[in-house]
């Protein structure tokens, strides 16, 4: 079971595609988009990334923050960003802490999952049946 919309989202810290770290927590006041995949470039995974690399202007003139998580190493996410030309942060969970804390362990690999985090933290929508062609689209009219 995924966390459930009202939920407070699990705060996490943990380093990104370069090697900086980052903290949920420092994102309060914004409305995060937090979409976790399975593997670094994959057909679906890569299609999904490339969704958000194509909107990614429309996200962020609505001040809106995109990250994709996987258990992949910080090296990986690095090469597949600079791969596909991804604009927003990719973040390390080699250890599955992330993933086990929102719900999406697949056994050593992340079920494929979005969550939108609302400005004061808590879960506002869920999305877990993606279509990973349309994806960032989907997202973006969820949220208006």
């Amino acid at each position: 079971m995924v966390l459930s919309v009202g939920t407070i989202a699990p705060d996490f810290t943990t380093i990104d595609d370069e090697d900086k770290t980052i903290s949920l927590s420092d994102f309060k006041g914004k409305i995060v988009v937090m979409y976790f995949y399975p593997k670094d470039d994959t057909p679906g995974c890569t299609k999904e990334a490339q969704g958000f690399r194509d909107n990614y202007d429309q996200y962020q003139g609505k001040g809106i923050v995109v990250f994709g998580v996987s258990m992949d190493d910080q090296a990986s996410h690095k090469k597949f960003k600079e791969k596909y030309g991804l604009p927003f942060r990719l973040l390390v969970d080699s250890d599955g802490e992330i993933s086990k804390a929102y719900d999406v362990d697949g056994d050593g690999y992340s079920k494929r999952v979005t969550y939108i985090i609302n400005a004061e933290g808590k879960i506002n929508h869920v999305d877990e049946k993606v279509k990973t062609d349309s994806h960032a689209q989907d997202i973006l009219a969820r949220l208006g």
